[in-house]
């Protein structure tokens, strides 16, 4: 007899092109429930046709959370999400409906039904190389560094406080993140997942289908007017001064960057078409990977295997 009452949810995963959207959409429709997108182009609003962004009319047959929250020059954490997608299935819970977690991106799964992994250790050699610069510098001057790096932490951290701004500047350095995200992701983690959860991964079986699907749906974008996406966005006044743009997050989703160095004359149509082509391969394989590496989780290939995926959602729903 099962002894956890929490209330049900679905993680719906799976590679890009699986079939993962037409699926939630259906057992949203058929079971009552709602859709937390579990994905890191979706949250960026103008980036619609290259993300393969519910339609109007998806988005109107039930309802989406997660989607449109950030503009595309900003940025969104792990943690971020994690902190946003656990409201959005608590008020889905608390209004009686079924939350459906669907999506691939691997690091949002683990941020929001694990938690992530602990900030880095201390480093010795680190340690060393930001006391002699501040030696040089004057630990103020490490402080505006920091403030320029992390500005949440540089608020909390007074610049006559060289241990804590030591050890933000190092956190930083060693893996490129701050370290104010690092803490939002610790205190996530440290609270248990308001639901008890079916993990179910779709995808086919056979790899050359993926990658047969991958290039029919790249042709349907730019015949839907990818092109055209990426020349407004190129076009928002804040991208189009970015000292950097296509070192935002927004714009390093697959097919983005290619498009953008197209449309700056770097690469032809034809190079363009193929490296999209192939980064999205390549985003697939990477996902096998890190799916292939979580536990609990159940495969199907919804082509084959549509009778035991709906055996296995029904029996877990009447639990």
């Amino acid at each position: 007899m099962n002894t956890d009452t929490r209330p049900l949810a679905i993680a719906l995963m799976g590679p890009t092109a699986s079939g993962k959207t037409a699926l939630a959409l259906d057992w949203a429709q058929r079971f009552g429930g709602e859709i937390v997108s579990v994905d890191s182009a979706l949250v960026y609003r103008g980036l619609d046709i290259g993300a393969a962004k519910p339609t109007a009319d998806e988005l109107a047959a039930v309802p989406h959370h997660l989607i449109d929250v950030r503009d595309p020059w900003q940025r969104y954490s792990a943690a971020d999400f994690a902190n946003d997608a656990r409201a959005a299935v608590e008020d889905i819970v608390a209004r009686g409906r079924l939350p459906i977690l669907a999506g691939g991106t691997g690091l949002y799964f683990r941020a929001l039904l694990h938690g992530l992994s602990p900030m880095p250790e201390a480093d010795p050699a680190m340690r060393a190389q930001l006391e002699a610069e501040a030696g040089e510098r004057g630990w103020a001057a490490m402080h505006v560094e920091l403030a320029q790096v992390d500005p949440i932490a540089a608020a909390r951290i007074h610049a006559t406080d060289p241990q804590r701004i030591q050890r933000a500047l190092e956190v930083y350095r060693l893996s490129g993140r701050a370290i104010s995200d690092w803490q939002r992701e610790s205190a996530a983690a440290s609270q248990r997942f308001p639901c008890r959860v079916l993990k179910l991964a779709v995808a086919p079986q056979d790899r050359a289908v993926l990658h047969a699907r991958i290039e029919r749906r790249f042709d349907a974008m730019l015949d839907a007017g990818f092109l055209d996406e990426v020349h407004a966005l190129r076009a928002m006044p804040a991208l189009r001064t970015h000292p950097a743009p296509l070192d935002l997050p927004a714009l390093r989703a697959v097919g983005y960057r290619q498009a953008w160095e197209h449309l700056d004359g770097a690469l032809s149509a034809i190079a363009f078409r193929d490296r999209a082509i192939f980064a999205t391969r390549q985003l697939a394989k990477r996902q096998f990977t890190w799916l292939r590496g979580a536990l609990d989780l159940r495969w199907f290939d919804p082509a084959i295997d549509g009778v035991r995926l709906e055996a296995a959602l029904r029996g877990f729903l009447a639990a």
